[in-house]
């Protein structure tokens, strides 16, 4: 529908005041909450994930998406409340690994997370293993995304996996890491279970590892 598209179009492009109004009126047009959220807000921040992976836009017209798409959830958010409807995808835990205080990228891939419908537990910066493991099990996540920019943290990021198999929440919870220093190599070696490139990545690198609903 075209209302649907409109709202996709001003979420990439940023237009928190349009998304806003075209929200109120497809709404007004008879469209359920859901429908607009899913094929209107949410296709619109999936694109603008596409967009920065392929390095057509930058973090500054991605946190200006995100702020139109907030604009729109807050006039669905009493309807979905109503619903009674839990829309996320899946619980993500969000930290950069212990030792490492960076969070500029850690702070990017929850945005694009939220955008596409995830639910982001944001465990802030140098995260202990075992705080990771913690998380997991009282949050019951079903994913735990570990960043880093130090190379002398990056071990962090397997002492981490090996916590969450000891823990017995290997085969539950799964892991994906990156960073500036990190590669899919590394990934690799350390078992985790996905790589993300970059934030613009992230999005797709998580359904991959959710795999088919």
């Amino acid at each position: 529908m075209q209302i649907l598209e409109a709202i996709s179009e001003s979420v990439i492009n940023g237009e928190a005041l349009e998304t806003g109004q075209l929200v109120q009126k497809a709404l007004a047009e008879g469209l359920s909450w859901d429908t607009i959220l899913n094929d209107g807000l949410f296709k619109g921040m999936e694109m603008v994930g596409e967009l920065f992976r392929e390095e057509e836009i930058y973090v500054p017209e991605v946190l200006m998406a995100a702020k139109a798409m907030e604009a729109g959830q807050k006039i669905l958010k009493p309807l979905i409340a109503g619903s009674g409807s839990k829309q996320a995808l899946a619980k993500v835990i969000l930290g950069t690994v212990q030792g490492d205080i960076h969070n500029l990228g850690k702070n990017l891939v929850a945005t694009m997370l939220e955008g596409a419908g995830f639910q982001v537990i944001d465990a802030g910066e140098d995260v202990s293993p075992q705080k990771f493991v913690e998380l997991a099990a009282s949050e019951k996540a079903q994913i735990i995304g570990m960043s880093a920019l130090l190379t002398t943290t990056m071990p962090y990021m397997k002492t981490t996996i090996e916590a969450l198999r000891e823990a017995g929440l290997a085969g539950q919870v799964k892991t994906i890491i990156g960073g500036a220093c990190v590669t899919q190599r590394f990934a690799d070696e350390v078992g985790a279970d996905a790589f993300a490139e970059n934030a613009g990545a992230a999005v797709a690198e998580v359904k991959k590892a959710l795999g088919p609903k």
